[in-house]
Protein backbone atom coordinates (compact mmCIF):
# COMPACT_ATOMS: atom_id res chain seq x y z
CA UNK A 1 0.00 0.00 0.00
CA UNK A 2 1.32 3.22 -0.95
CA UNK A 3 1.84 5.40 1.97
CA UNK A 4 -0.23 8.54 1.67
CA UNK A 5 1.02 11.56 3.16
CA UNK A 6 -1.68 13.72 4.62
CA UNK A 7 -1.00 17.41 4.93
CA UNK A 8 -2.91 18.96 7.67
CA UNK A 9 -4.19 22.41 7.24
CA UNK A 10 -3.72 24.72 10.10
CA UNK A 11 -5.28 28.11 10.47
CA UNK A 12 -2.94 30.90 11.16
CA UNK A 13 -3.06 31.88 14.71
CA UNK A 14 -5.06 35.11 15.17
CA UNK A 15 -3.92 37.64 17.59
CA UNK A 16 -6.43 37.75 20.36
CA UNK A 17 -8.44 40.93 20.47
CA UNK A 18 -7.89 42.73 23.65
CA UNK A 19 -11.27 42.80 25.32
CA UNK A 20 -12.79 46.15 26.19
CA UNK A 21 -13.61 45.69 29.80
CA UNK A 22 -13.79 49.06 31.42
CA UNK A 23 -13.38 52.62 30.08
CA UNK A 24 -13.08 55.59 32.40
CA UNK A 25 -15.41 58.42 31.54
CA UNK A 26 -13.87 61.79 32.48
CA UNK A 27 -15.34 63.88 29.68
CA UNK A 28 -18.02 66.47 30.38
CA UNK A 29 -21.51 66.28 28.91
CA UNK A 30 -21.56 66.92 25.20
CA UNK A 31 -17.97 65.79 24.56
CA UNK A 32 -17.14 63.11 22.00
CA UNK A 33 -14.85 60.22 22.75
CA UNK A 34 -12.91 58.43 20.02
CA UNK A 35 -11.77 54.85 20.59
CA UNK A 36 -9.24 53.23 18.29
CA UNK A 37 -7.39 49.94 18.49
CA UNK A 38 -3.92 49.89 17.01
CA UNK A 39 -1.39 47.10 17.42
CA UNK A 40 -3.19 45.64 20.38
CA UNK A 41 -3.30 48.90 22.30
CA UNK A 42 -6.47 50.80 22.98
CA UNK A 43 -6.35 54.57 22.46
CA UNK A 44 -8.95 56.87 23.95
CA UNK A 45 -9.21 60.55 23.05
CA UNK A 46 -11.79 63.12 24.13
CA UNK A 47 -12.66 66.11 21.93
CA UNK A 48 -14.42 69.32 22.81
CA UNK A 49 -13.33 69.69 26.41
CA UNK A 50 -10.44 70.73 28.55
CA UNK A 51 -10.01 67.27 30.13
CA UNK A 52 -9.23 64.13 28.10
CA UNK A 53 -10.49 60.71 29.06
CA UNK A 54 -7.70 58.71 30.66
CA UNK A 55 -7.36 54.97 30.34
CA UNK A 56 -6.87 52.92 33.44
CA UNK A 57 -3.41 51.41 33.90
CA UNK A 58 -2.85 48.27 31.90
CA UNK A 59 -2.57 45.08 33.87
CA UNK A 60 -0.61 41.95 32.87
CA UNK A 61 -2.59 39.81 30.59
CA UNK A 62 -5.64 41.03 28.79
CA UNK A 63 -6.11 44.80 28.97
CA UNK A 64 -8.77 45.83 31.44
CA UNK A 65 -10.36 49.24 31.17
CA UNK A 66 -13.43 50.84 32.57
CA UNK A 67 -16.36 50.50 30.23
CA UNK A 68 -18.18 53.53 28.82
CA UNK A 69 -21.83 53.75 28.03
CA UNK A 70 -21.87 55.22 24.52
CA UNK A 71 -25.63 55.38 24.56
CA UNK A 72 -25.44 57.44 27.74
CA UNK A 73 -23.01 59.84 26.04
CA UNK A 74 -25.37 60.23 23.13
CA UNK A 75 -28.24 60.96 25.47
CA UNK A 76 -26.18 63.51 27.36
CA UNK A 77 -25.18 65.22 24.11
CA UNK A 78 -28.77 65.42 23.02
CA UNK A 79 -29.76 66.83 26.38
CA UNK A 80 -27.05 69.50 26.12
CA UNK A 81 -28.28 70.53 22.68
CA UNK A 82 -31.87 70.66 23.82
CA UNK A 83 -30.95 72.84 26.82
CA UNK A 84 -28.77 75.22 24.80
CA UNK A 85 -30.34 78.66 24.19
CA UNK A 86 -31.69 79.12 20.69
CA UNK A 87 -32.15 82.49 19.05
CA UNK A 88 -34.71 82.54 16.32
CA UNK A 89 -35.31 85.37 13.89
CA UNK A 90 -38.41 85.72 11.79
CA UNK A 91 -37.75 85.47 8.04
CA UNK A 92 -39.44 88.80 7.45
CA UNK A 93 -37.66 90.63 10.29
CA UNK A 94 -36.50 94.13 9.42
CA UNK A 95 -33.76 96.26 10.97
CA UNK A 96 -34.85 99.81 11.67
CA UNK A 97 -32.34 102.62 12.26
CA UNK A 98 -33.41 105.92 13.73
CA UNK A 99 -32.31 108.97 11.79
CA UNK A 100 -31.88 112.42 13.31
CA UNK A 101 -31.40 115.65 11.47
CA UNK A 102 -28.04 117.39 11.87
CA UNK A 103 -27.98 121.15 11.61
CA UNK A 104 -24.80 123.01 10.73
CA UNK A 105 -24.36 126.70 11.52
CA UNK A 106 -21.58 128.67 9.88
CA UNK A 107 -19.09 130.55 12.03
CA UNK A 108 -20.45 133.86 10.75
CA UNK A 109 -23.98 132.99 11.94
CA UNK A 110 -22.93 131.41 15.25
CA UNK A 111 -23.73 134.11 17.80
CA UNK A 112 -21.92 132.40 20.68
CA UNK A 113 -18.78 131.97 18.58
CA UNK A 114 -18.88 135.58 17.36
CA UNK A 115 -19.36 136.83 20.93
CA UNK A 116 -16.34 134.80 22.03
CA UNK A 117 -14.24 136.24 19.20
CA UNK A 118 -15.36 139.79 20.03
CA UNK A 119 -14.49 139.31 23.70
CA UNK A 120 -11.08 137.97 22.78
CA UNK A 121 -10.39 140.91 20.45
CA UNK A 122 -11.48 143.38 23.13
CA UNK A 123 -9.18 141.72 25.65
CA UNK A 124 -6.25 141.87 23.22
CA UNK A 125 -6.98 145.55 22.47
CA UNK A 126 -7.06 146.33 26.19
CA UNK A 127 -3.74 144.54 26.70
CA UNK A 128 -2.17 146.50 23.83
CA UNK A 129 -3.48 149.79 25.22
CA UNK A 130 -2.14 148.94 28.67
CA UNK A 131 1.24 148.04 27.16
CA UNK A 132 1.37 151.36 25.25
CA UNK A 133 0.45 153.31 28.37
CA UNK A 134 3.14 151.50 30.35
CA UNK A 135 5.73 152.27 27.68
CA UNK A 136 4.67 155.92 27.62
CA UNK A 137 4.88 156.09 31.41
CA UNK A 138 8.34 154.56 31.39
CA UNK A 139 9.47 157.01 28.72
CA UNK A 140 7.97 159.89 30.67
CA UNK A 141 9.69 158.83 33.89
CA UNK A 142 13.00 158.61 32.08
CA UNK A 143 12.58 162.01 30.42
CA UNK A 144 11.44 163.81 33.55
CA UNK A 145 14.82 163.34 35.18
CA UNK A 146 16.53 164.68 32.05
CA UNK A 147 14.19 167.66 31.75
CA UNK A 148 14.55 168.51 35.41
CA UNK A 149 18.24 168.99 34.92
CA UNK A 150 17.59 171.88 32.52
CA UNK A 151 14.29 173.19 33.90
CA UNK A 152 13.57 173.26 37.58
CA UNK A 153 10.07 171.95 38.31
CA UNK A 154 8.65 173.93 41.28
CA UNK A 155 7.99 171.95 44.44
CA UNK A 156 4.40 173.17 44.30
CA UNK A 157 3.88 171.06 41.16
CA UNK A 158 4.94 167.85 42.88
CA UNK A 159 1.90 165.77 43.78
CA UNK A 160 -0.45 167.94 41.73
CA UNK A 161 -2.85 165.60 39.91
CA UNK A 162 -2.78 167.51 36.60
CA UNK A 163 1.01 167.79 36.56
CA UNK A 164 1.40 164.13 37.57
CA UNK A 165 -0.73 162.99 34.63
CA UNK A 166 0.93 165.40 32.18
CA UNK A 167 4.39 164.17 33.25
CA UNK A 168 3.57 160.65 32.05
CA UNK A 169 3.78 161.83 28.44
CA UNK A 170 7.11 163.63 28.52
CA UNK A 171 9.00 162.61 25.40
CA UNK A 172 5.91 162.06 23.20
CA UNK A 173 6.59 163.78 19.86
CA UNK A 174 4.69 166.77 18.57
CA UNK A 175 2.24 165.73 15.83
CA UNK A 176 -0.02 168.27 14.16
CA UNK A 177 -3.60 167.33 14.98
CA UNK A 178 -2.41 164.60 17.36
CA UNK A 179 -4.43 163.81 20.45
CA UNK A 180 -3.03 160.50 21.78
CA UNK A 181 0.18 159.16 23.36
CA UNK A 182 1.43 158.37 19.87
CA UNK A 183 1.65 162.11 19.17
CA UNK A 184 0.20 165.42 20.46
CA UNK A 185 -0.26 168.97 19.33
CA UNK A 186 -0.73 171.68 21.99
CA UNK A 187 -4.52 171.49 22.42
CA UNK A 188 -4.58 167.72 21.84
CA UNK A 189 -2.18 167.34 24.78
CA UNK A 190 -4.18 169.52 27.22
CA UNK A 191 -7.54 167.97 26.26
CA UNK A 192 -6.10 164.44 26.70
CA UNK A 193 -4.62 165.23 30.15
CA UNK A 194 -7.75 166.91 31.54
CA UNK A 195 -9.93 164.24 29.97
CA UNK A 196 -8.37 161.68 32.33
CA UNK A 197 -9.63 163.83 35.21
CA UNK A 198 -13.17 163.87 33.83
CA UNK A 199 -12.90 167.37 32.32
CA UNK A 200 -13.82 167.47 28.65
CA UNK A 201 -12.10 170.08 26.48
CA UNK A 202 -12.37 170.59 22.70
CA UNK A 203 -9.36 169.86 20.55
CA UNK A 204 -8.82 173.53 19.77
CA UNK A 205 -6.61 176.05 21.57
CA UNK A 206 -8.90 179.00 20.81
CA UNK A 207 -11.98 177.07 22.01
CA UNK A 208 -10.28 176.02 25.25
CA UNK A 209 -9.83 179.70 26.17
CA UNK A 210 -13.58 179.95 26.75
CA UNK A 211 -13.65 177.20 29.42
CA UNK A 212 -13.13 177.52 33.15
CA UNK A 213 -12.42 180.70 35.09
CA UNK A 214 -9.65 183.17 34.32
CA UNK A 215 -7.30 184.00 37.21
CA UNK A 216 -4.49 186.50 37.52
CA UNK A 217 -0.87 185.50 37.23
CA UNK A 218 -0.45 185.98 40.99
CA UNK A 219 -3.34 183.61 41.68
CA UNK A 220 -2.26 180.98 39.15
CA UNK A 221 -1.56 177.51 40.52
CA UNK A 222 0.14 174.43 39.03
CA UNK A 223 -2.41 172.61 36.88
CA UNK A 224 -4.11 175.74 35.51
CA UNK A 225 -4.39 176.15 31.75
CA UNK A 226 -2.07 178.78 30.30
CA UNK A 227 -3.28 180.27 27.04
CA UNK A 228 -1.96 182.70 24.45
CA UNK A 229 -3.31 183.20 20.92
CA UNK A 230 -2.49 180.08 18.90
CA UNK A 231 -1.07 178.09 21.81
CA UNK A 232 -2.18 176.45 25.05
CA UNK A 233 -0.16 174.70 27.76
CA UNK A 234 -0.37 173.66 31.43
CA UNK A 235 1.11 175.90 34.10
CA UNK A 236 3.60 174.06 36.33
CA UNK A 237 4.33 176.85 38.84
CA UNK A 238 6.99 179.56 39.02
CA UNK A 239 8.27 180.30 35.53
CA UNK A 240 7.61 176.76 34.23
CA UNK A 241 5.02 175.11 31.99
CA UNK A 242 4.58 171.71 30.34
CA UNK A 243 3.32 171.48 26.77
CA UNK A 244 3.55 170.06 23.28
CA UNK A 245 5.33 173.04 21.80
CA UNK A 246 5.82 172.82 18.03
CA UNK A 247 6.89 170.46 15.23
CA UNK A 248 10.25 168.84 15.89
CA UNK A 249 9.89 168.93 19.68
CA UNK A 250 8.47 166.60 22.33
CA UNK A 251 6.26 167.07 25.38
CA UNK A 252 8.44 168.55 28.10
CA UNK A 253 8.77 171.07 30.94
CA UNK A 254 9.82 174.46 29.59
CA UNK A 255 10.44 177.97 30.74
CA UNK A 256 7.48 180.23 30.05
CA UNK A 257 8.26 182.18 26.89
CA UNK A 258 4.92 184.02 26.46
CA UNK A 259 4.95 187.67 27.58
CA UNK A 260 1.42 187.92 28.95
CA UNK A 261 -0.36 184.54 29.10
CA UNK A 262 -3.89 184.04 30.35
CA UNK A 263 -4.35 181.61 33.23
CA UNK A 264 -7.55 179.55 33.35
CA UNK A 265 -8.67 177.37 36.25
CA UNK A 266 -10.76 174.33 35.43
CA UNK A 267 -12.88 172.24 37.75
Amino acid sequence: MTARTTRARHRAARRPVTPLTELAQNAAVGRRTAVAAAGGALLVSTFGGAMAAQAAPMETGPAKMNSVDLNALTSQARESLSNAPVVSVAPDAELSVEKSAVSVVSAADNEDYQAEIAAQEAEEAAEEAAAEAAEAADAAATTVSTASASVDVPASAIGNSVISIASRYIGVPYVSGGGSPSGFDCSGFTSYVFGQLGISLPHSSSAQAGYGTQVSASEAQPGDLMWTPGHVSIYAGGNTMIDASKPGTVVDFRTIWQSNPTFIRLG
